[in-house]
């Protein structure tokens, strides 16, 4: 797989770290099923607008995922396609997820990474569930 990402006018390679979480911390991840519809439906809305999921690991009140994107994707709108392609679909489908007003929070942590790091971070994100 080429790690480049080509159009009629750029060759690129931007990679970026995000980590959220559910509001108030929740531990959404505990509810059994959930983490794997999630990532089904993150991979489809990723999928759809050309952003490759280089990894991606939830853990009981956070998601960490390392994403490779075109560069004329903003990175709000990363955060906007994944949450918001989520959020209803999820307190759709978890009737528990409805006690809260809504299931992300507003921020996220971001962080650039280049093609060298990009190793060193999948393996800090793969990593994430055999932590404590």
């Amino acid at each position: 797989m080429d790690i480049y990402k080509r159009t009629s006018t750029t060759v690129s390679l931007i990679n970026y770290h995000f980590v959220f979480c559910p509001r108030y911390r929740r531990k959404i991840f505990d509810v059994p099923g959930l983490e794997e519809r999630f990532r089904a439906l993150t991979a489809d809305a990723c999928r759809q607008n050309q952003i490759d999921i280089l990894a991606m690991e939830c853990h009981h009140d956070h998601v960490h995922m390392l994403v490779s994107v075109y560069p004329q994707m903003p990175i709000p709108q990363i955060m906007f396609l994944v949450k918001g392609a989520t959020s209803h679909a999820l307190r759709e489908e978890f009737p528990v997820l409805n006690k809260m007003p809504s299931l992300w929070t507003r921020s996220y942590f971001v962080s650039t990474a280049g093609n060298v790091s990009a190793d060193t971070i999948r393996r800090y994100v793969e990593t994430q569930k055999t932590r404590s």
